[in-house]
């Protein structure tokens, strides 16, 4: 069964931003996240080694793997193709949604405006990315658009923590949140997955409390 863009939102509390900087951490990497509970995993694009971290990573049983970090609308073919099954972009132009329809490519959408929410909701985007979350009134601007928009759910994203995570996700307008924190860089490069997994586990449990 095809797992719509809401299912995956709903999947993992935290989706991680990963930037692969080495293509041999992939699989340990996802490996880890999944064994803590994550399964969903958004690979960015910052790194020339993006598309086939995907492609790895993909093949690691219980991992959703999404694409993030889409810019250019030739990239959500090639992320499609690699194994992606949704994507993230930081923002949101005609080129873009023109290429999220042409790939087929379930995608979450970045704003940070009411404006520009409005704007995606019209194009039919009913799940978007607030981003930069906390620079654009975190908790306080979800709790506010929830009231004239009821029917947009959120995966807050930029300047979220661990102990401000269950905060985002307490309200009903968010059903997860993005972060980085679960992927630390020098765990990453020590091969410290066990230390990934608990971070993991830590995370999976944030919506429960």
């Amino acid at each position: 069964m095809t797992m719509t863009l809401l299912d995956i939102m709903r999947t993992s509390a935290v989706i991680p931003v990963i930037a692969i900087d080495e293509p041999e951490h992939a699989v340990p990497l996802a490996r880890a996240l999944v064994a803590g509970g994550i399964r969903v995993l958004e690979v960015t694009l910052r790194t020339k080694h993006g598309l086939g971290a995907i492609k790895a990573m993909s093949a690691v049983e219980g991992a959703i793997v999404g694409v993030g970090t889409l810019t250019q609308p030739d990239e959500f073919a090639a992320a499609r193709d690699a194994g992606a099954v949704f994507g993230v972009s930081p923002g949101l132009t005609p080129a873009l949604i023109a290429a999220a329809k042409s790939s087929g490519l379930a995608l979450l959408p970045g704003v940070m405006t009411p404006s520009e929410i409005m704007a995606a909701r019209e194009q039919g985007f009913r799940q978007l990315k607030l981003f930069p979350a906390v620079p654009a009134g975190g908790v306080g601007m979800l709790n506010a658009i929830g009231g004239p928009l009821p029917d947009v759910t959120f995966c807050p994203t930029g300047g979220i923590s661990q102990d401000t995570a269950s905060q985002f996700l307490a309200l009903k307008n968010v059903a997860c949140v993005g972060g980085s924190w679960l992927t630390p860089k020098d765990a990453i490069a020590a091969g410290d997955w066990q230390r990934i997994t608990d971070l993991a586990k830590a995370a999976s449990g944030l919506r429960s409390l």
